[in-house]
């Protein structure tokens, strides 16, 4: 059964707000338990966002399951997409992101929202970005357009929590949940001043990305059949 618009909305709502709450809620718990430990707090962290990244990927990818406005735009514009559901579904993740920080935050005992003071601001942090954007890209798209397609809830969990680790910028790579995280003074907060480069350099990632998995899955021509 293909799924309704609507439901495609709410499927986008429903998995950002738990995708948000799983960074920021692993993030409060990390700092509290590993208060000493940075390393330890970092892998805790990437270990949660990881694995619910997997569950709700498994969960709602018979509904949709981008949880992320740059996959939903790459998705625009491979014609996967009409452009009045693309900002539906983009304004969907948006509200979830917001949703996910002030029920997290209720969670713990928080304000509904706090101001990040976490400044994550630097050339270096923006390429990461850029970078980390242009890798998930890949591994989404070129996982669905595989023979392994099945496995791309477990390669994009994978990813992302690898990406904690060889990223500068601990690869958020996405829109919704930067701009959530800039109403929580936490943990995995960012400040408002950092979160509008990041999310320009994962803008200019998925550009980037878009062309690239253009040029890998086109169909060969004659010619290029010829040479591999």
């Amino acid at each position: 059964m293909t799924p309704t618009g609507l439901q495609r909305v709410v499927a986008e709502f429903l998995g950002t707000a738990f995708l948000v709450m799983g960074v920021i809620g692993s993030g409060i718990y990390a700092s509290k338990l590993s208060t000493t430990d940075d390393g330890l707090a970092l892998l805790e962290n990437s270990i949660a966002t990881g694995a619910i990244l997997v569950a709700l990927i498994i969960a709602f990818q018979g509904i949709s399951a981008s949880f992320n406005p740059v996959v939903t735009l790459v998705d625009r514009f491979l014609g996967h997409l009409d452009t009045k559901l693309m900002f539906a579904l983009m304004g969907a993740q948006m509200a979830g992101g917001i949703t996910g920080t002030w029920l997290t935050h209720t969670m713990f005992e928080k304000p509904a929202f706090t101001i990040s003071t976490n400044d994550r601001f630097g050339g270096h942090l923006w390429i990461s970005e850029v970078i980390a954007t242009i890798g998930l890209l890949l591994i989404i798209f070129l996982t669905i357009k595989s023979d392994n397609a099945r496995y791309v809830s477990v390669a994009v969990g994978g990813y992302i929590a690898a990406g904690y680790w060889f990223t500068s910028s601990m690869s958020f790579a996405n829109p919704a949940v930067t701009f959530a995280r800039v109403f929580t003074d936490t943990y995995a907060g960012i400040t408002p001043t950092s979160a509008w480069p990041y999310i320009a350099a994962q803008l200019v990632g998925a550009a980037l990305a878009t062309g690239l998995i253009v040029f890998l899955i086109k169909k060969p021509t004659h010619s290029s059949k010829e040479l591999s």
